[in-house]
């Protein structure tokens, strides 16, 4: 899936969190977004995702192939859903339920049949680590590592051609974090989905990013192709890592 955005513009007050004139992200690319606290990484997602309305501007989401393709406006159809997995918070989650209750309502939600979701969620033990089905607790009573991974394992389970992972890294031991790392690239692969993360761990960004855009008060200052690691040198530089 393509994303086409202009002239995107929000605002809080006389703050503005997001100002993109213009920006274009590729079918199939792994974009790893990055940026200071409030540089305006997770108010660009929830643009995205129409969970915020934008002051200007506007977001198209492309799909298809070369021969035939559909242009979805996020904000004006609701076509892009069935298309796309999102977590961004502990709020997409329904957390008096237990993980396969959610799992299931997700597949649900997705016209995905039982054996189906078993298959998928297959897919995903490694990133489980033994530490999320089978546990007889609701969602709430899990650590925020293991409420992390469900997340990402819910918005994987309609094998999406858009996954937007915001901060997914957070809160998840250094194995896990590696898991994490290569379920994302081994998917990319597979499926040619394109994938958006945002994250403060600069190392596996970019380890897992084919392009990085650098965000500073709601500006997009680099856009970096990142063809084996080319983009540390400059990011470094920028944090002063």
């Amino acid at each position: 899936m393509e994303i086409k955005i202009q002239h995107l513009i929000k605002k809080f007050g006389d703050k503005t969190a997001v100002d993109i004139p213009d920006f274009f992200i590729r079918s199939g690319e792994i974009l790893g977004l990055v940026g200071n606290n409030g540089a305006g990484k997770t108010t660009l997602f929830r643009l995205l995702l129409d969970l915020l309305k934008a002051d200007e501007g506007w977001v198209n989401y492309v799909t298809g192939d070369a021969g035939e393709t559909t242009t979805i406006n996020p904000a004006e159809s609701e076509d892009w859903k069935p298309l796309t997995g999102a977590f961004i918070d502990d709020g997409f989650l329904i957390d008096f339920l237990t993980p396969e209750e959610y799992f299931e309502f997700v597949a649900k939600a997705n016209n995905i049949d039982g054996k189906t979701l078993q298959q998928r969620l297959e897919t995903l033990t490694a990133l489980m680590g033994g530490e999320i089905l089978e546990q007889k607790k609701y969602i709430r009573d899990f650590s925020a590592g293991n409420k992390q991974k469900i997340g990402i394992i819910g918005a994987m389970i309609n094998q999406p051609q858009l996954l937007i992972l915001d901060e997914p890294f957070n809160f998840l031991d250094p194995t896990s974090q590696n898991v994490l790392k290569h379920t994302l690239a081994d998917y990319n692969k597979q499926t040619g989905a394109t994938i958006l993360i945002s994250s403060h761990n600069l190392q596996y960004t970019i380890d897992i990013s084919t392009r990085i855009a650098l965000l500073e008060q709601g500006l997009i200052i680099k856009d970096l192709p990142n063809d084996e690691g080319a983009a540390t040198e400059e990011l470094e530089n920028y944090f002063n890592v």
